[in-house]
């Protein structure tokens, strides 16, 4: 495997065993240090040396190893920094031992290997100018396996990210992860940077305003949105169900909160202009983790993996430098969840799993914001006692031998038959794809990987042979899910298999139902969709609270996507008659997001008819919904860290309609229809602007991020505390700091408390008068603001307990085989006779505590990290 190709027309990869001893003594201080479990083998793989600066990384079924080499980091901005390095292990003994460069690309973020195909989102740059253009999705080809792209990628999508904001700020928002799904799809992480006009390879042309998830088909074609309203999404999790899990943050005005989702198709989860004060109107997610950095995410599916961590999504959190696991419960059409850490890896970004049950995993390791050629690793993991056996090449296999594979008990084995089935043009392929997806006595991931490589492999072929499926209990989401997948496809698909499931007793095979319907796009479907149940729990949130973003609500999902799918197939004239007639919930939440002149016309129709308070209250919400709209999206507007959340427009403007709704609702205010409350509340819920109404003041929306004058605010006392970490990066690579300045905020702070400057004074915390030889600035100003993230090798917290039952908690800072000294964050020594000592725990936690410079401006900050730079002894 690997070292060596699986044809015999192309030459060996050399495989030299290389030097272990600085990977067996990574793995040695990481196992003493980290929290790993007891039944993992866990080693370093590679490091710095070959693998700095790792943001991204995949391992092909046949075990090669592929990492995103970022030297430029979240915040960096020059070009031609960035690779995707190639390592494999010849002889399984966990160490890498031939690698190559595999190709040069710029801020790699996501990587797909599979047969002689490697998948990679990656930043583009303009050659004349030297700054970022964009991010592309493009696939390199490798068919002689000698471990080095064959040629030039070719891109699949161009310009999935917003180039003006990765000149400006970096990658760190951008668009991120990959990961390919049984569905065939490629399932592609957006940030909230968002894009404007990506393009794929049919032309087609696609905005999205913030971030969620986009999905294209491998050959760059059918790109679609398949979720929005998320933040910063780094990865996705794909189960063999084709339930998608990210980790992702939110701003929630008070801080970046790391937020766990489970995306339905369709689905719109708010960030940033519904999730706070229209939740009713959103999928909340499924848990609220407060701080942290989300980053890769796998769903592992592998039965030689133990119990307690297989069948679960797995993400990584660099802010929290852990890989956490989910314990998923299902809840009608979602599930319900428990996070458990699980493996703890310095600023963990990305891990993956080969088909022989082999997991590689990432960490950034302090290579700060912009890259650092000394930092980042990678380690190998497997469960205690499996002796990985190498998965084959399935190039040359026969499509039997393919099928039987695709019964594997392991996803990616699945996958892979998939991909090698999918290669091949032979009718035989179609058999036994459906003789799999129809055999009921197989398991269900099994029959699921069937039906949706029949789908693929036979397209329009196959439709009659899925509706017979959709009357197999066992498979009848699946198999719904696969007529609709394909919008090339679903004029062919017959209507009645979706409208008999939307009687089902299963959520999820109606949710299935409810998203086909809304993919076929048919104006039959709608009276039947408006059936659907609006639960109690659609109610909005008080003025000027925070809704329940982050509760899970399964049963909400089935009305919220009935409406996503009632805007998509666009018929209003009955969404207005089910009002006028029925007083239909479901219509009224549909007609928010319709902005067309008749219905405001048919609304102020239907409130005049009604004598019913409650009704034309109702009425006059959704007039006030829909009294502006979005701007149209140029890309040149919108990105902030700390951007508007009051909704429900970010660039509100008025439309056709807003004279019309305008001069109605004057109408009714001066006619005293309801209380002057209500027109008050109405106008600060929807920002209206109308002056007569009162309530708030704020009728504005902020429609981009300010341009900062550093000059004019670096004097300013408190900006550190007011700003991300990022944003103080940002800021040093601006200016310098005066270094007389910095020594005297050394004292001010009280930094000499716990830290020497000179050899010649009494030991203390972390001794600082060589740091500048041993840090960058970035890593000085990070070890600052965040002292847990990097906890100086010696300088641990340590709480003991004493036979006396006295505890004391601070640095060892001197220790015999008699007796130790420890000093407490005042600098005060205790000596301790080892004998009286009856428990001695290393906390993980500094001693430091974070926001001693909060209140300190740009240019203070900047003097005393430069102050501490300046010590080189």
């Amino acid at each position: 495997m690997g070292c060596q190709n699986q044809t015999s027309s192309s030459p060996p990869v050399p495989c030299n065993a290389s030097d272990s001893s600085t990977l067996t003594a990574l793995t040695d201080s990481l196992e003493s240090n980290l929290d790993w479990p007891d039944n993992l083998a866990i080693n370093a793989f590679s490091g710095p040396e070959l693998t700095p600066s790792p943001a991204a990384l995949a391992v092909a079924p046949t075990g090669e190893v592929f990492v995103g080499v970022d030297m430029q980091g979240s915040l960096g901005k020059e070009m031609d920094k960035g690779a995707i390095v190639r390592l494999v292990d010849c002889n399984q003994d966990g160490i890498v031992d031939a690698h190559t460069e595999f190709t040069r690309v710029n801020n790699p973020r996501g990587i797909i290997a599979i047969g002689d195909q490697v998948f990679v989102l990656h930043t583009t740059f303009s050659e004349e100018t030297g700054k970022a253009s964009g991010m592309d999705l493009v696939v390199f080809e490798d068919k002689d396996r000698d471990g080095v792209a064959d040629g030039p990628s070719e891109p699949l999508i161009e310009g999935i990210s917003n180039p003006n904001y990765l000149r400006s700020r970096g990658t760190d928002h951008a668009t991120n992860g990959i990961r390919m799904g049984i569905d065939g799809w490629i399932y592609i992480a957006v940030g909230d940077f968002g894009f404007h006009d990506a393009v794929d390879r049919e032309d087609t042309k696609l905005t999205m305003l913030g971030g969620g998830i986009v999905r294209v088909r491998p050959d760059g074609t059918e790109m679609e949105v398949y979720t929005h309203g998320t933040r910063n999404n780094y990865d996705v999790a794909i189960d063999p169900y084709m339930n998608i899990f990210t980790r992702g943050n939110t701003n929630d005005g008070g801080g970046w909160n790391v937020r766990f989702l489970d995306h339905i198709q369709s689905g719109e989860y708010g960030y940033p202009t519904l999730f706070k004060h229209f939740t009713e109107e959103i999928i909340p997610a499924l848990k609220d983790f407060g701080g942290g950095s989300g980053t890769g995410a796998l769903y592992l599916d592998d039965e030689r993996w133990p119990e307690a961590y297989n069948h679960k999504p797995l993400t990584a959190d660099w802010g929290r430098s852990y890989l956490y696991l989910h314990n998923m419960n299902p809840d009608k059409g979602s599930f319900t969840q428990q996070q458990e850490e699980f493996i703890e890896l310095p600023q963990i970004t990305d891990l993956d799993l080969d088909a022989s049950g082999t997991m590689y995993l990432s960490a950034w390791d302090g290579a700060g914001y912009s890259g650092d050629s000394t930092r980042g690793f990678t380690v190998r993991s497997v469960p205690e006692g499996l002796q990985p056996q190498p998965f084959p090449s399935l190039e040359n296999a026969s499509i039997g031998e393919l099928a039987g594979y695709l019964k594997s008990e392991h996803a990616k084995a699945r996958q892979y038959a998939q991909y090698e089935l999918l290669q091949r043009t032979d009718q035989e392929v179609n058999r036994v794809a459906w003789e799999t997806a129809r055999d009921a006595g197989l398991p269900l991931d099994v029959r699921v990987a069937g039906i949706f490589t029949y789908a693929q492999a036979a397209g329009t072929g196959g439709i009659e042979n899925l509706v017979e499926l959709t009357r197999d209990q066992q498979v009848r989401e699946y198999a719904l899910r696969a007529l609709a997948d394909r919008k090339e496809y679903v004029d062919q698909v017959p209507l009645q298999p979706f409208l008999s499931a939307l009687d089902s007793s299963s959520d999820r095979v109606k949710i299935a139902a409810i998203v086909g319907l809304g993919r076929l796009g048919r104006e039959e479907a709608v009276d039947a969709l408006l059936q659907i149940e609006v639960p109690d729990s659609f109610e909005a949130p008080d003025i000027g609270t925070v809704g329940p973003h982050a509760t899970p609500n399964a049963e909400i999902i089935p009305p919220h996507v009935a409406v996503k799918s009632l805007v998509e197939i666009g018929a209003t004239a009955p969404l207005l008659d089910a009002v006028s007639k029925d007083r239909s919930e479901l219509a009224l939440w549909a007609l928010r997001y319709i902005h067309d002149p008749h219905v405001p016309e048919r609304l102020i129709e239907v409130y005049n008819n009604s004598s019913n308070i409650d009704f034309k209250s109702r009425i006059l919400h959704n007039l006030a919904r829909i009294y502006h709209k979005e701007a149209d999206y140029d890309g040149s507007w919108w990105w902030s860290t700390r951007p508007d959340t009051h909704g429900p427009y970010y660039k509100a403007e008025e439309w056709q309609g807003t004279p019309v709704i305008r001069d109605f609702l004057i109408t009714e205010y001066e006619n005293g229809a309801f209380d002057d409350r209500f027109f008050a509340d109405l106008n600060s819920k929807y920002r209206l602007g109308i002056p007569a109404f009162g309530g708030t003041d704020d009728t504005g929306s902020k429609v981009e991020e300010p341009v900062v004058d550093l000059e004019e605010i670096k004097s300013e006392e408190g900006q550190i505390g007011k700003s991300s970490i990022e944003d103080v990066m940002l800021a040093l690579q601006e200016l310098s700091g005066d270094l007389e300045k910095g020594e005297k905020l050394f004292v001010r702070q009280g930094c000499q408390a716990c830290h020497s400057i000179s050899p010649d004074e009494a030991m203390k915390g972390p001794y600082l008068g060589q740091v500048g030889g041993i840090m960058n600035r970035q890593q000085i100003a990070e070890s600052i603001l965040k002292p847990n993230a990097s906890i100086s090798q010696g300088f641990a917290t340590v709480q003991i307990q004493t036979s006396d039952e006295n505890s004391y908690v601070g640095f060892v800072t001197e220790e015999t085989a008699e007796k130790l000294v420890i000093r407490n964050i005042a600098g005060q020594a205790t000596t301790l006779q080892k004998s009286d000592i009856v428990s001695r725990e290393q906390l993980k936690t500094s001693m430091m505590p974070a926001g001693l410079t909060n209140s300190l401006s740009y240019e203070e900050f900047v003097a005393l990290v430069d102050y501490l730079s300046a010590q080189v002894e």
